[in-house]
């Protein structure tokens, strides 16, 4: 890893804590798993915070090197998402049109499912965080009805865990499934690794660096 994404990785992490986006302590998940961490992105919810996410998002889909022609953020985190990763990569000169879904279609007025920019040519899709990625399935079938090509997902964190921990042999993730299944990159701006190594350098965070180092043993596919 360079030094400079190293340092933007690390600067991702803090801009999360600061923004209670990224909690430590003990947490139950709705699969009813107990975590050191908890991750919400619903918690940015200022224009100067949402201006730093989508600087980070424009910064990341820059480095991928990912052609594409239209942002798509899925019902309902993907939407600002998409809105202020799309402000900032205009910074970079990219004027990139946005779309999004309704969760259900509209009976009146211009009807459908589908809001904004035409959804046509190839698309890159913006969300959170991957959990069973059924908002991102949605709109992926919205999206191939349409006849547009996914050419890939960015998300801010991967959490890397295991959806079939039993079998040790086929261990795979959210993040991976997803990609096999869409056949496009799901590329994520902070990896629970990351989080891992930050925590690591925090002198004051040993007890929160050995219950994540524990649990991403456990249960996450480094």
């Amino acid at each position: 890893m360079s030094n400079q994404l190293e340092k933007d990785k690390t600067e991702f992490i803090e801009f999360l804590i600061k923004q209670n986006v990224l909690k430590f302590g003990e947490f139950t998940l709705k699969s009813g798993r107990q975590s050191p961490y908890f991750f919400n992105l619903g918690s940015v919810a200022s224009g100067a915070a949402f201006a730093a996410l989508g600087r980070a998002y424009a910064r990341t889909i820059v480095q991928s090197g990912i052609e594409f022609d239209l942002l798509f953020g899925p019902a309902y985190k993907g939407i600002p998402i998409a809105v202020a990763t799309s402000l900032a990569l205009a910074e970079h000169g990219i004027d990139a049109g946005v779309a999004y879904n309704r969760k259900e279609a509209k009976a009146h007025g211009e009807g459908g499912q589908l809001v904004g920019a035409p959804v046509q040519g190839r698309v890159l899709m913006l969300d959170d965080v991957l959990t069973s990625g059924k908002a991102i399935r949605e709109a992926a079938a919205l999206i191939n009805v349409a006849d547009a090509n996914i050419v890939g997902v960015v998300i801010a964190m991967d959490r890397a865990e295991a959806t079939n921990p039993d079998n040790a042999a086929a261990r795979e993730t959210a993040v991976s499934s997803l990609s096999n299944e869409l056949g496009a990159p799901v590329i994520s701006i902070a990896h629970v690794t990351d989080v891992l190594a930050y925590l690591a350098d925090d002198a004051a965070a040993g007890e929160s660096f050995a219950a994540m180092s524990a649990y991403v043993t456990q249960h996450c596919v480094r």
